[in-house]
C-alpha cells in the first residue's frame, strides 16, 4: 500500500502512546488505569494480581483476579511509603505462585513506578539507583513525583540498616 492522496498511508496510524504494559522484571508488569481495564490485554500477559495506586481508578472487573487498592492521590503530600512493604509481598507472592503482577495508576508514571521501585529494592535487593534504571529501562514516561522520590530514598536507607543489622547478627 502506498502513500493516499494526502501524502499518508492508506493504513491506519495510531498516535504514538506509552506503551500498554511494560514488563519491569519476571512476573511484574506497570502500566496505566486504561490498560489495566483491557481484559484481552491482561489475558494476553496472565495477569493474576492486580495493585491498583490510585483513590478513583477503576478495577479490572474479572472475577479471577486478585485486587488490591493503594488508596493515594498523585500528591507529593501523599503516603506512599507505608504501602512499599504490603504492595511488595503481595507481588513477591504472586510471582513465587508463578503469576504476573499489574501495578497501575491513572497514567502509570509516578505512583506505580514508585510501588515497582521500591518491591525491586526490597525484593531482587538493587539500589534505588539501579532500581529506578530497571523500571525507567521499561517505561520510560516513569517518573516519581518528588515526595515519592523523597519516601523511596528513605526506603532504601531502611532496608540497607536492615541488612547491616542482619549481616552483624550472622
Amino acid at each position: 500500500l502506498g502513500p493516499g492522496p494526502s501524502g499518508s498511508s492508506s493504513l491506519p496510524q495510531r498516535p504514538p502512546a506509552m506503551a500498554p504494559l511494560c514488563p519491569v522484571a519476571a512476573g511484574l508488569l506497570l502500566g496505566p488505569a486504561r490498560a489495566a481495564c483491557d481484559p484481552a490485554l491482561l489475558g494476553h500477559h496472565r495477569v493474576t494480581l492486580c495493585i491498583n495506586v490510585s483513590r478513583q481508578q477503576p478495577f479490572p472487573g474479572l472475577p479471577h483476579l486478585r485486587c488490591i487498592r493503594v488508596p493515594v492521590f498523585d500528591d507529593p503530600a501523599e503516603d506512599l511509603y507505608r504501602h512499599f512493604d504490603r504492595c511488595g509481598e503481595a507481588i513477591e507472592a504472586a510471582v513465587r505462585g508463578g503469576g504476573t503482577c499489574l501495578v497501575y495508576c491513572k497514567n502509570g508514571r509516578s505512583r506505580s513506578a514508585a510501588v515497582c521501585t521500591a518491591y525491586l529494592m526490597r525484593h531482587r535487593k538493587l539500589t534505588l539507583k539501579e532500581a529506578f534504571a530497571t523500571v525507567k529501562a521499561a517505561r520510560p514516561e516513569a517518573e516519581p513525583n518528588a515526595g515519592f522520590w523523597a519516601q523511596l530514598q528513605r526506603y532504601e536507607e531502611e532496608l540497607q540498616m536492615q541488612r547491616q543489622s542482619a549481616e552483624q547478627r550472622t
